[in-house]
């Protein structure tokens, strides 16, 4: 089982943060690494969710050397090709962004390496559910029904 990315953020629920958590395993791994984080101190609820039951996006940042983005109109193409846009430019080095899935952050990073690729980074998966229920909600609801009870 290997931990492809880690994300945390805030959530609708003031005071409560979600964490996206993507892992490559068999959904009885998953099973278990569920029981695990729910035995963390302040963790709420731990809800698992396969890929057709979400929507998700990543952010890539790519920084290239601004002199060899000038030798070639090629780089204004394949920024449009790939709807990602120009965060910095600067004399030395050019910042771009691009939003998508992982494999379209890959793909922009192996046409930019023809420039020289000197950083790059991706965030981790940022992810909500296709469900007309917030989980969580209808959990703390549950909860508050049954310490009334």
């Amino acid at each position: 089982m290997n931990i492809e990315s880690l994300t945390v953020s805030e959530s609708a629920i003031y005071g409560v943060h979600k964490f996206t958590i993507v892992i490559s395993c068999t959904e009885e791994q998953v099973e278990k690494v569920v029981k695990q984080v729910e035995k963390l101190v302040e963790v709420l609820k731990c809800f698992y969710h396969k890929e057709d039951e979400i929507v998700h996006q990543e952010i890539a940042l790519y920084k290239v050397k601004t002199e060899a983005l000038t030798l070639t109109n090629k780089f204004e193409s394949i920024i449009r090709q790939h709807n990602a846009r120009i965060l910095e430019l600067t004399p030395t080095y050019t910042v771009i962004e691009k939003t998508g899935h992982k494999d379209e952050t890959t793909r922009l990073f192996e046409e930019l390496d023809e420039f020289g690729v000197l950083q790059f980074t991706r965030s981790g998966r940022i992810a909500i559910t296709k469900s007309d229920v917030e989980h969580l909600t209808a959990y703390l609801e549950e909860i508050d029904q049954l310490r009334e009870n």
